[in-house]
């Protein structure tokens, strides 16, 4: 590691990790402890027991009642899944989505180490560009931590489905997963196209996501005549940006896409928040953990 990149990575682990300890930390355990359950023993079956615990072999073989016994895992597998896309380089605030990334990711790691959980990262485009295995300890985090910083894609495209379908393939037990992206993966209609995806690694994984984006994505100001490039497909064309009827459609199309990604995430019971590249992601955060 450079000496310039080691100075972003120290900055950033000592802000974030002051973060995680003081304010996180807490509400990460109360949010994810817990949820997970493991196979203890069984026992005779008692009067008030739930019969859906009832193992049925068990109680067949020895001709009387067994329910089976589960205890909290006290251990969890997080997995960060980061949009490392064109369209995370840009913004028009004091940072770019992909630095707001690096710090909320960072924030997630020390909260999950602080807890004495695994940690591991899948950084994509339109594919899976690196996996980085669940592990412990701050060497770990600060490889995840470094790449984040430094990582350049070889695609520019977005596609989340790859993403969760490797997530789904590669992770056999049943983990804690944070998708950070800006959900730019849509069709010409602005509707999401991961929703097979999601069904699939909603079944077997806890997931939640965190929708990063700019303003200016939503909503664009009258400035004129205006060349814009798409950073995913490269194309440059020249809008009219003082045409009421263009800044009325951008924005149409943008809530469009937005509020069908909501309906999709809250068909499948996906927590999710939607932070801006100008808003106080620790706020944001502290209410997401909350209501968790």
């Amino acid at each position: 590691m450079d000496n310039e990149l080691l100075k972003k990575v120290r900055k950033i682990e000592i802000k974030t990790r002051s973060l995680s300890r003081q304010i996180f930390a807490g509400e990460y355990h109360s949010a994810f402890k817990g949820r997970g359950m493991a196979f203890s023993e069984v026992r005779e079956y008692q009067y008030g027991d739930d019969a859906k615990s009832m193992d049925w072999n068990v109680t067949a073989r020895l001709h009387s009642p067994y329910i089976k016994v589960y205890e909290e895992e006290r251990e969890l597998t997080v997995v960060l899944l980061i949009d490392v896309s064109s369209s995370s380089i840009f913004g028009t605030q004091e940072k770019t989505k992909r630095e707001l990334v690096a710090e909320i990711a960072a924030v997630l790691s020390f909260s999950a180490s602080i807890n004495n959980d695994k940690v591991g990262a899948l950084f994509f485009s339109s594919k899976v560009e690196k996996f980085i295995p669940p592990k412990k300890g701050r060497t770990h985090l600060l490889r995840i931590l470094s790449e984040l910083l430094e990582f350049r894609p070889t695609s520019q495209g977005t596609n989340i489905s790859e993403a969760l379908r490797f997530l789904s393939n590669a992770i056999k037990k049943r983990c804690t997963a944070f998708l950070l992206s800006d959900l730019l993966d849509v069709n010409s209609k602005g509707a999401p196209n991961y929703e097979e995806a999601l069904k699939v690694a909603t079944n077997r994984h806890e997931i939640s996501v965190i929708n990063v984006y700019d303003q200016r994505e939503r909503e664009i100001p009258n400035v004129g005549y205006v060349r814009v490039k798409d950073a995913e497909s490269g194309e440059e064309f020249i809008v009219n940006t003082s045409s009421s009827s263009f800044r009325n459609d951008y924005k149409k199309w943008g809530e469009a896409a937005h509020n069908q990604a909501e309906r999709l995430l809250r068909r499948y019971k996906v927590d999710t928040i939607d932070i801006s590249t100008n808003d106080d992601y620790v706020k944001k955060l502290i209410s997401f953990f909350k209501n968790k």
